[in-house]
């Protein structure tokens, strides 16, 4: 289940490029830089709005309740109330129009990342756990939405509310200003400092939490549950599981508690501020300075404490913009991903596909350090007929196959279809060309019908059921109490492994590919499923270029040519009875498969 080694790990990022990561993520924003214009103006609206009560509140402390004049006093509380309610009306909508261009940030982050692993080649998902794909779209994304949705409004609104506030605190008295403001780049350094701790703590959170997405993926799968109780594991897998999910409760309790002391004593000082200020005040006085009038010293005060709720929220900000950056940093990682299959800037389409295929002196390494798995392959396949390939165990069979839809490309050499490289080929020809019925069938947690119509969305009931029909599955499936809209389960795990062939070879069938790829597609099966089965993939064949990889050699008799594989040259090609009358590697792989089994005892 988890594997004793980490399988793959992202290059690491650059961590001395903050500011081409900081303009990377402003890029994300650009094409709702209107909207955010909305916001910004809400923004400055509302801060400028909400530094005018202090000096109204100052007029009704100096003015309208000293000499008594009622009708002041009246207007200057109605606009303390206007003043609230606009502030708050502003808060709305700034919220709302962030909110909205913060999730469509996010559905765009999603998307590319998933467009991103539907173009990365096979080979990264045979090196990659599926926990930890999934954590990075779900966890990671995810982690970052309360910084891509609100963060950058907080950002705005508190800078504005700031900068409006010391503007209007210089302007009730400068003095007092300057005594507010003394300690605030000994917040702003301990802000950083807070910040790039939660930062390195943020990244071993994800990976933790990426390593506990892959154990759960792994062994709460249909097959993961058989495994671990057939094994008797399943007290070791929760124990597994318990531990990853302690170093998580660490992480997360250090990320939470990451300079919570220093971030407190700044909260603790700004909120003491109002005594130092009533006692400036009060030395001012005692030294006959001229002293500020108690409407200006309570306004101030209003004002000192207003600007401490979002100094506060503005440091604050710094230290979840630095943590956020961890998590930026991994979907990027994501996002510069090499791809090595891509389509050609002008692709050849073809509009009617006869399905030759040609593999011309094809070599491929999966790693050059390793040598080839391939070596100097030419073969021909005529549109319509069949090819065999056979051979020991990592010969390279499989391979071969994998060559023909691009799932990997050659090393060196060429493997065309109907004289054209398939590396010049669109990817729509190519998936139409090219179907592949494999011995490791994958079924969705869907009904029978939206499983067949993967392949053909549009394909109507009648068309499917023909297809089932021509697979030898129709009857299997009209027995069922749901019929096709029966719920084949988690990876099929409802069906036999004869009867998942058969619905995906139906599938097939639906596709109508000129050019059919047989992967051991029967391998698996007892010799009773293995005629129905191969019944089905004998209609399916018909009229098609076929392709069959094959362990068991009964299977393969009629091919119109069969190729012998060894260390990933072609030993031997010919037919059934021309390869047997050669007695070389082919009539020892069928003296082989003729052998009885040894009886157990």
């Amino acid at each position: 289940m988890k594997p004793d080694v980490s399988t793959w790990t992202p290059p690491a990022a650059d961590a001395g490029q903050p500011p081409a990561e900081l303009r990377r993520i402003f890029r994300l924003f650009r094409p709702y830089r209107g909207r955010l214009a909305v916001v910004g103006l809400l923004v400055g609206a509302s801060s400028l709005v909400s530094v005018a009560s202090p000096f109204l509140l100052r007029e009704i402390l100096d003015t309208a309740i000293p000499q008594g004049r009622t009708g002041l006093l009246a207007l200057l509380a109605l606009g303390m109330i206007l003043t609230a309610v606009t502030t708050g009306v502003f808060g709305v909508l700034q919220t709302l129009i962030s909110t909205t261009v913060g999730q469509r940030v996010m559905h765009d982050l999603r998307t590319a990342v998933y467009t991103q692993l539907q173009r990365m080649p096979l080979a990264f998902f045979t090196r990659t756990r599926t926990g930890e794909v999934q954590s990075r779209i779900a966890n990671d994304i995810g982690g970052m939405q309360a910084t891509v949705t609100s963060t950058a409004t907080s950002l705005v609104s508190n800078l504005t509310s700031v900068i409006a506030t010391v503007v209007a605190m210089l302007a009730l008295d400068w003095r007092l200003t300057v005594v507010s403001l003394l300690l605030l780049p000994v917040f702003v350094w301990i802000s950083r400092r807070v910040g790039r701790e939660r930062k390195k703590i943020t990244t071993q959170r994800q990976k933790q939490m990426a390593a506990m997405a892959a154990t759960v993926t792994e062994s709460l799968s249909v097959s993961g549950i058989l495994l671990g109780r057939t094994m008797g594991r399943s007290e070791s897998l929760t124990k597994t599981f318990s531990e990853e999910s302690e170093r998580l409760v660490d992480l997360e309790v250090r990320s939470n508690m990451a300079g919570r002391w220093r971030m407190s004593t700044i909260g603790i000082v700004m909120a003491a501020m109002p005594a130092v200020i009533y006692w400036a005040a009060g030395l001012t006085l005692q030294s006959g300075v001229t002293a500020v009038s108690i409407g200006t010293l309570v306004a101030f005060v209003s004002l000192q404490q207003g600007l401490f709720r979002p100094a506060v929220s503005l440091l604050s900000t710094g230290v979840q913009m630095q943590t956020s950056l961890a998590l930026f940093a991994r979907i990027f990682e994501y996002l510069d991903l090499k791809v090595d299959i891509t389509e050609p800037e002008k692709p050849v389409r073809l509009e009617k596909i006869r399905g030759e295929i040609a593999f011309e002196d094809v070599t491929f390494s999966y790693d050059p350090k390793n040598g080839p798995t391939l070596s100097g392959i030419d073969v021909t396949v005529p549109a319509g007929s069949s090819l065999a390939v056979v051979g020991p165990t990592g010969s390279g069979k499989s391979t071969l196959s994998y060559l023909v839809p691009r799932l990997y490309d050659v090393t060196a050499g060429r493997v065309t279809i109907d004289g054209v490289d398939v590396r010049d080929l669109d990817f729509d020809t190519l998936a139409r060309a090219v179907g592949v019925v494999s011995q490791e069938t994958y079924l969705f947690h869907a009904s029978v019908a939206d499983n067949l119509r993967f392949a053909k969305p549009d394909a109507t009931d009648e068309e499917i059921e023909a297809a089932a029909r021509t697979a030898q599955i129709h009857d299997h499936i009209a027995g069922l109490p749901g019929g096709y809209d029966t719920l084949v389960g988690e990876r099929g795990h409802r069906f036999s492994g004869g009867e998942k062939q058969r619905l995906a070879i139906a599938r097939t069938i639906l596709r109508d590919p000129p050019v059919l790829i047989l992967d051991e597609a029967t391998s698996a099966l007892d010799t009773r499923t293995e005629y129905a089965v191969q019944q089905a993939i004998d209609a399916l064949s018909k009229g098609r270029t076929t392709l069959t990889i094959a362990h068991r050699l009964s299977t393969v008799r009629d091919a119109d040519q069969i190729v012998v594989l060894d260390k990933g040259r072609t030993a031997e090609r010919g037919t059934h009875e021309e390869l047997l009358a050669k007695d070389g590697r082919y009539a020892a792989l069928i003296r082989r498969d003729s052998r009885p089994a040894p009886a157990v005892t």
